[in-house]
């Protein structure tokens, strides 16, 4: 759900600067969306068609810029996978909290709106642009890193998201009323620091 929403949202904000893919600890490999699931991503303009689950193995982290985890054990499942990943892989919770923290300090630090981002004036295409949001995006992991300590939750628990595969409506609600904030922060972050566009 997480996976087909963000990807929807960054589609909008800048068209191909992002890929989005998820993958499972404990996936039912080739299972489609569950039915509630495929509902909420439907509900906020993302497509559930053609999603099938799949393991998380080595070799899908390989290469990958970020990871965002619904919860700390998974992120440590991840690590252990790939310790290199350690200043990379966040919850996904925590993760927004760094943001909207660094969105905050931009705001406040900045005569300009925190939207502008200082692009190189030769990135004045399409392809150079990319490339250019492309470097922006890889070096925000360190830069939500280094916010971290002022992003912590009165409680760990809430740096989590329910897990409701096969409950009751109730709890994929509860999954909804964590995730959404997280993915709007995440979005609004992307939005504020996207490329302007070249008339």
């Amino acid at each position: 759900m997480a996976e087909r929403l963000l990807q929807a949202g960054l589609d909008q904000v800048v068209p191909g600067g992002f890929q989005v893919a998820s993958a499972g600890t404990r996936a039912m490999v080739g299972e489609p969306m569950q039915p509630l699931s495929a509902e909420i991503v439907r509900t906020f303009g993302g497509d559930p068609d053609g999603f099938a689950a799949r393991q998380l193995t080595p070799k899908i982290l390989r290469g990958v810029d970020l990871v965002l985890t619904m919860t700390s054990g998974h992120r440590g499942e991840v690590l252990q996978l790939d310790a290199s990943l350690l200043k990379r892989t966040f919850t996904i919770r925590e993760f927004a909290r760094m943001l909207d923290v660094l969105d905050r300090r931009a705001a406040d630090n900045s005569s300009q709106p925190a939207a502008v981002v200082p692009f190189p004036e030769a990135a004045s295409d399409d392809e150079s642009r990319l490339a250019a949001n492309a470097a922006f995006w890889r070096g925000l992991p360190a830069r939500a890193a280094g916010v971290r300590h002022l992003s912590l939750p009165a409680d760990a628990s809430e740096n989590d998201i329910v897990d409701p595969y096969r409950r009751s409506s109730e709890v994929y609600r509860e999954m909804e009323d964590q995730l959404a904030p997280a993915i709007v922060s995440i979005l609004r972050h992307a939005r504020l620091n996207a490329p302007a566009t070249v008339d």
